[in-house]
């Protein structure tokens, strides 16, 4: 049996939000795995579903450029927000995102790319940037959106600059409709995707891994009531139902309108547009999304530095 540690305790607790005895035994009847630890706990009701599963703490940039029928989405990195205030920076994350709009949207391919100012690839500029700057720098992200017929309409919530911000959202509607109208509506799109941060288009494209372990959690749950199988599944059904409703854009209530869900909103502006609209892809970045970073006592640095 795998030995529960301290450092294993602490880590779910912090993932979990839960208590440290709860914590303990959720790892000790999960021989130690992590992920079934924070599944269990949350099948006892003990854990938040929306807890996120780590610490979000990187600092940096998101920036965005597009052209019409093409948009990209780029994350460059520093060490502390001080740097995503100063002007090389931001004019360093603006010139990375404007190449990436001549790529495939790859991390490879932008790094690859020459940078016009420079002359040099992408991955090197941002290396001399390091050197005069004096921090740390890295391109963590990048990807692209775009469509035959249509927008890629664009969204940058919490900006420092044009373009520039802490999140970044893209997302392609197919129509030959009325471009202006569309790119009115894809804006909201993009905005409620901010908001909402779904995880599919479509209900039947959440990815089938992320469903099947919803499930396991709501049959764990509904166990726990202790009523009849029939009544469980019945249970359970109606739960997944209100999961994909959730987590898929176009069921979701419109923030701008709740009382239509986006897709309703979608099939409205289909009037202002003129012709038929599919949305056919969106990318939604947050800085720092899925990065953790080494959590510090300001204070004691300070006393620290103070001491000499």
């Amino acid at each position: 049996m795998t030995e529960i540690t301290a450092a294993m305790v602490k880590e779910l607790r912090e993932k979990s939000g839960a208590g440290m005895m709860d914590c303990k035994k959720a790892l000790a009847e999960n021989n130690g795995d992590m992920e079934a630890a924070i599944d269990w706990l949350r099948a006892k009701g003990i854990a938040k579903a929306d807890k996120k599963s780590g610490r979000t703490a990187a600092e940096g940039l998101i920036g965005i450029s597009s052209a019409g029928t093409k948009a990209v989405v780029v994350e460059v990195n520093s060490e502390t927000d001080f740097v995503a205030r100063n002007d090389a920076f931001q004019d360093l994350v603006r010139g990375v995102a404007q190449v990436a709009l001549s790529t495939d949207g790859s991390v490879e391919a932008v790094g690859a790319a020459t940078y016009p100012a420079s002359g040099k690839s992408v991955r090197d500029t941002i290396k001399d940037a390091i050197a005069t700057i004096g921090e740390n720098m890295s391109l963590r992200r990048s990807a692209l959106l775009s469509v035959e017929d249509g927008v890629v309409a664009t969204y940058i919530h919490n900006a420092a600059a044009d373009n520039l911000g802490k999140l970044g959202v893209l997302v392609a509607l197919k129509s030959t409709g009325n471009k202006d109208a569309l790119n009115a509506i894809g804006r909201q799109i993009a905005m409620h995707i901010a908001a909402t941060a779904p995880l599919a288009i479509r209900a039947e494209e959440v990815d089938a891994a992320v469903a099947e372990r919803e499930k396991n959690v709501f049959i764990e749950q509904a166990r726990e009531s202790g009523k009849p199988d029939a009544i469980i599944e019945k249970m359970v059904e109606g739960r997944m139902r209100k999961f994909f409703e959730e987590v898929a854009l176009l069921s979701q209530a419109f923030v701008i309108n709740p009382d239509l869900t986006v897709g309703a909103a979608v099939k409205e502006a289909e009037k202002e547009v003129g012709a038929p609209i599919e949305v056919t892809g969106m990318i939604r970045l947050l800085l720092g999304e899925g990065v953790e970073k080494e959590e510090s006592d300001f204070a004691a640095e300070v006393a620290a530095a103070a001491k000499g």
